[in-house]
């Protein structure tokens, strides 16, 4: 039986690396969007999301101004974090260093820097998402 995360768990299990899952409503009459992203997350702190501008998840999550996040830990033990969240900022183009604060995340230092190199001339969209609900499970102890 799972428990739940205390908040300072929950936070830090955010704040740790992993692929979320944003969704995110769709008003084209097809289902929410759901697309694996790279987030920056400091505990207490909103989340940040960097995309390109142009992209359709950056429309839907203007048109929307809410959307959640699933992340989660795919081995055992199981656990995962639900943010349901408001759209509190949009700032266009992403501030680089917020843009290579990400990149650095998911793929080091030199990898993060080459994507960053990679993305010149791209417009960029930061969103900046206060955590308003959160949902939370930990199977730990069923293992």
């Amino acid at each position: 039986m799972p428990t739940n995360f205390t908040e300072a768990e929950r936070e830090a299990f955010l704040a740790d690396k992993h692929i979320g899952v944003l969704s995110v409503a769709a008003t084209d009459g097809r289902p929410p969007a759901s697309v694996p992203i790279w987030y920056g997350y400091s505990p207490g702190g909103n989340i940040r999301i960097n995309t390109v501008a142009s992209r359709r998840k950056a429309r839907l999550i203007e048109q929307a101004g809410a959307v959640t996040l699933v992340v989660q830990r795919e081995e055992l033990p199981y656990q995962y974090v639900i943010v349901e969240g408001t759209v509190v900022d949009v700032t266009k183009p992403s501030p680089d260093d917020v843009r290579e604060t990400i990149a650095v995340r998911y793929l080091g230092e030199e990898g993060g820097r080459e994507y960053m190199r990679s993305m010149d001339g791209d417009q960029t969209v930061l969103f900046t998402i206060r955590p308003d609900r959160w949902l939370t499970a930990d199977f730990s102890a069923d293992v």
